[in-house]
């Protein structure tokens, strides 16, 4: 039975830890032994990978560059003696390869999760050195794929596996005590943003579209579900504006598709993505969405069927086509439960599982693998 290590750099809950977690608990256990390893801390997934009965390690990395962190790495995939380590996001795709190529691991893999143009010259070295020796590179987009192939990489290494997303019920609960715990008024009409705030999210425009929409709807809210560095200043600009009346600042949530139930749209007006989970989880959830019209959000919100897609920083158009759809429910509805099918049909967690299962299996094959005892 083939061993599979994945090494991310946290598990919290974000949207590449969220994809490895439901990758790791869906892979069948009658044919591959699973372990994970977090480089710099666990998070919230770290209890949902034990629970299913998966191996956690926390190695604790401190700086940027951390060779004690690469001797602990070292130390665990001994341990481990993985046939195939799988590594997810910049920092665990850099220490990760490396070590593992350094311990003999038979096959790497490693996830690119967005089309990441924060990276600078050493970051693209770093990338193309070890992707001579990676035998595959999973990229989650069409926007992603195409980003890495500019910068060079083999196209043969590149494999597209979209993310997956479960279609489920909404969960149970009283609007109005949901909209009562977050203070708003039983006529709210609410606006949500969920996941990481980054300076790449543009979370700001949206605070931008709901300071306009106002004007004309006085009962219209944003809620913000999600942490990051962007956070302090998304709180100073919404005061800025006189808007923070408004604006819901709640936080990393465990119950984020509780609050998720309560919006009338879900906005995503990111500067660059690979394939947004918030989107998916809105479409699967039957919501609208509006998004900004950039690769990766494109591959998911079809405009004008599956929701709208507007220009990266056009706030006016943002707001008016937010404002569009709370004035025709009808529409509203349409859109939410096309994009459901789409994302039921196309992007599956059993399709996305399925899919991994067979690179393991190609990449097996081609190495001649024999499991480890």
């Amino acid at each position: 039975m083939p061993k599979i290590l994945f090494v991310i750099p946290t598990l919290d809950r974000c949207g590449a830890e969220k994809q490895l977690t439901l990758l790791a608990t869906g892979l069948p256990r009658d044919e591959f032994a699973v372990e994970v390893c977090a480089l710099t801390r666990g998070g919230p997934y770290e209890r949902d990978l034990q629970t299913a009965g998966i191996p956690v390690t926390v190695i604790g990395k401190r700086l940027k560059v951390d060779p004690v962190a690469a001797w602990r790495l070292r130390r665990a995939i001994r341990q481990a003696r993985p046939d195939i380590v799988h590594t997810w996001l910049f920092a665990a795709n850099s220490y990760g390869r490396a070590v593992a190529r350094r311990c003999g691991v038979p096959i790497i893999v490693a996830s690119e999760r967005c089309a990441d143009q924060w990276k600078g010259t050493s970051e693209r070295v770093v990338d193309r050195w070890l992707a001579a020796t990676t035998d595959a590179i999973v990229v989650n987009s069409e926007a992603v794929r195409r980003f890495y192939e500019s910068a060079g990489f083999d196209t043969k290494k590149l494999v597209l596996i979209p993310n997956g997303v479960a279609i489920a019920a909404p969960p149970a609960g009283d609007r109005a005590a949901v909209l009562a715990e977050l203070g708003l008024p039983a006529d709210a009409r609410v606006l949500g943003y969920v996941g990481r705030l980054w300076p790449q999210k543009r979370v700001q425009d949206l605070i931008w579209a709901t300071e306009l929409i106002k004007n004309i709807k006085p009962n219209v809210f944003t809620v913000i579900v999600g942490d990051g560095p962007d956070r302090d200043a998304l709180v100073e600009f919404s005061q800025k504006v006189a808007i923070d009346d408004r604006v819901r600042l709640v936080g990393p949530r465990d119950d984020a598709a509780r609050l998720m139930a309560v919006m009338d749209v879900v906005v995503q007006p990111s500067q660059f993505e690979g394939m947004p989970n918030s989107v998916m989880e809105a479409m699967a959830a039957g919501l609208p969405v509006v998004a900004s019209n950039i690769p990766g959000n494109d591959e998911l919100v079809i405009d004008g069927e599956t929701g709208f897609l507007v220009p990266v920083g056009d706030t006016k158009l943002l707001a008016a086509r937010i404002n569009r759809l709370l004035d025709e429910p009808d529409l509203s509805r349409r859109l939410g439960e096309a994009g459901q099918t789409r994302v039921r049909d196309q992007f599956g967690v059993e399709k996305m599982v399925q899919s991994h299962v067979q690179l393991y299996r190609d990449l097996a094959v081609g190495k001649h693998l024999t499991p480890r005892g």
